[in-house]
């Protein structure tokens, strides 16, 4: 992706998000990916060609883009089928790796950038604070920092303290044990060396600590040889208690190790750095970022780093700045320790839960509020399953038999809920589709609908693919991206058991889309204040409980297993409905129609709500007002049976 922005001295760059992912690519020296630049029509050639653009990368107009690719947030990567499109910055980076580690298995000092157990900025935006800071926070707040330099004179981004605060904290790593005990013994050594050369004994400084660290951090990203192990040293070193050994300091963002999250911070850092070095207060403001100053030192002694960073327009110059300027600043009004006190106060852990969930029910009940079930309008319809190819039925997978038939009849609800709603021509996307039980199953009994599948975790989704496939499927595409990355257009949204607020995000987008849906929730104890929604939703709840006495709701809400006493269990259910109500009456306030009702039969889970809402026009307009009122009043189960024979025929 491409946008024009330019610096005070009319310097062109790339957008952050491009120049991180073109910096991956020169790293790993990867030739496997065909790149495209995205321009729009206001982008001149004389613009393009004075970019810092590598050779062999190709322009595309944004108009020419396919459906797939225009339907989420850049960077993207499409595979050669066209069908499976990675969305995202975090998820694109990763495969970037993953293909590189698989065409060169010599590389591995690209595979460790994964991480421990490759899990490097897996976890989504939405839910890792951490990958939210790497992934949006820090480039966002560097592009507002380019574009307005003079707005933040006098303030640094808070997102660049809250690197700075992280770097200054203990690093725990896999099995470090043996490292802080090699640490320990240096550090003896050295104070006996001291000792004997009768200087004055000044402890073990931070430069010997650090060439611990860094050799340790820089001998795994040797391709030649394998690092050294570290020994425990003398008797002595052994015995002393792991709680009384010296701490390992950063070395890197994540740790001792060079990992993706490295790759990421990068080219923000350094045009951050880059912009505040041109300014009158750049003593001042370097003053305050010792730890990440030492940080981009390090980053540039990795091999190959320098040479990456060159192909792809980036100098990096460590700025100079006064030995005096580089204290750490401890006070208590230093940025860092104002932005300690700002997260402490949003980390503050809450009370303790006391009593259960009664008070809290009583307290809506005594308001008028208690939870609201809709009749199930076809409780007894089922897929044919037994003329369905095998590649549909959930028993092919790794599924025990009785966790299969559950899984079956789940389906028979959603797919019912959805073929009420959907017309010929509809795009339906199942969210959170894991492996694509529904999404799978929609796509073949609704052929004339386009079935989109989201889904984070690639696994999944390329077993999903290679079930499609098997099936023959024409009408179905799969993105690997966090939802807030899909920006394509639909009418009806679905999710199967979306886990804890996952839900609400797919709530979210769908009343962004004016879209129909049809959700099972799951995991309400997992509910919690996101970056984009607070609970309780609802005007109505919000005005009865506090966020506190809603929480409790959500705690009880799981109290539903089948091994609970039966009265703990409808308690749970109760406070389920309670929790859903909350949820469909904030859908309501944009104009939504929304049902909860309990998936049939009962015991096909023991989270059962399916939340099902329809927009005020659009879907509604398309297959008629007369049809979706049998949503509520049919109890028949011929509308769906019939146009799935239909289909088949």
């Amino acid at each position: 992706e491409v946008e024009q922005v330019c610096s005070q001295n009319e310097e062109l760059r790339l957008p952050l998000h491009t120049s991180i992912v073109m910096f991956l690519l020169s790293y790993c020296e990867c030739k496997s990916f065909k790149v495209f630049m995205v321009y729009t029509s206001s982008c001149s050639d004389a613009f393009r060609s004075q970019l810092p653009v590598p050779v062999g990368v190709s322009w595309v107009q944004l108009e020419d883009l396919p459906q797939l690719v225009r339907s989420c947030r850049l960077p993207a990567a499409v595979d050669e089928s066209g069908r499976l499109c990675r969305a995202g910055l975090a998820v694109v980076l990763r495969h970037i790796i993953i293909k590189t580690t698989e065409e060169d298995p010599s590389r591995k000092d690209v595979l460790e950038l994964l991480g421990f157990k490759k899990t490097c900025l897996k976890a989504c935006a939405e839910v890792s604070k951490w990958t939210r800071l790497c992934e949006i926070g820090i480039p966002s707040a560097v592009e507002e920092h380019l574009l307005n330099p003079t707005n933040q004179v006098n303030r640094l981004p808070p997102s660049i303290l809250t690197l700075e605060q992280r770097l200054a904290e203990p690093v725990k790593v896999h099995n470090d044990d043996k490292i802080r005990r090699q640490k320990l013994q240096e550090q003896r050594l050295r104070e006996n060396e001291e000792k004997q050369i009768c200087e004055a004994s000044l402890g073990p400084s931070s430069q010997t600590s650090d060439g611990l660290e860094l050799r340790a951090a820089l001998a795994k990203l040797s391709v030649d040889s394998a690092p050294a192990a570290a020994t425990r040293g003398s008797s002595e070193i052994r015995k002393v208690k792991t709680t009384a050994l010296p701490p390992l300091e950063h070395v890197f963002a994540e740790g001792l190790y060079f990992t993706l999250t490295d790759v990421v911070l990068l080219p923000c850092i350094h045009q951050y750095l880059v912009r505040c070095s041109l300014q009158s207060h750049a003593a001042r403001t370097l003053h305050q970022l010792p730890r990440l100053l030492r940080w981009y030192s390090r980053v540039r002694e990795v091999p190959g780093v320098l040479k990456a960073a060159k192909d792809c327009g980036m100098i990096l110059t460590v700025p100079q700045v006064p030995t005096s300027s580089l204290q750490e600043t401890s006070g208590p009004d230093s940025p860092v320790s104002l932005l300690q006190q700002e997260e402490d106060e949003e980390t503050t852990p809450q009370l303790a839960f006391v009593g259960g969930p009664r008070p809290t029910m009583t307290k809506l009940k005594e308001n008028g509020i208690e939870a609201i079930f809709t009749l199930h309008p076809c409780p007894s319809w089922t897929l044919p399953w037994d003329s369905l190819p095998k590649a549909i039925n959930p028993t092919e997978g790794k599924m025990s038999n009785i966790r299969s038939t559950r899984k079956m009849q789940q389906l028979n609800n959603l797919v019912a809920m959805v073929s009420k709603l959907a017309s010929p021509g509809c795009t339906v996307v199942d969210f959170c589709s894991g492996t694509g039980h529904v999404g799978i199953v929609l796509a073949h009994t609704l052929p004339d609908c386009q079935i989109i599948l989201i889904e984070n975790k690639e696994e999944s989704l390329v077993r999903a693919q290679r079930r499609s496939t098997e099936l023959g499927l024409k009408n179905i595409s799969f993105f690997q991206a966090n939802l807030d990355y899909f920006t394509g257009l639909f009418h009806i949204g679905v999710a199967l058991h979306a886990c804890g607020v996952a839900t609400d995000m797919v709530l979210g987008r769908c009343i962004q889309a004016r879209a129909a849906f049809v959700i099972s929730p799951c995991c309400y104890g997992f509910i919690q204040n996101a970056v984009k929604f607070t609970f309780p939703k609802s005007k109505r709840f919000q005005e009865t409980l506090t966020h506190k006495e809603h929480m409790i709701l959500c705690r009880f809400a799981d109290q539903t297993a089948v091994q609970l006493p039966p009265e703990r269990r409808l308690i749970g259910k109760h406070c389920m409905g309670l929790v859903d109500l909350d949820r469909s009456w904030a859908a309501e306030a944009h104009g939504y129609t929304v049902q909860v009702m309990t998936m049939e039969p009962e015991s096909c889970s023991t989270k059962n709500n399916m939340l099902v809402g329809r927009p005020p026009q659009g879907i509604a307009q398309e297959i008629g007002s007369s049809q979706l009122e049998t949503l509520v009043h049919n109890r028949s189960c011929e509308c769906p049976a019939e146009r799935l024979q239909d289909n088949q025929s």
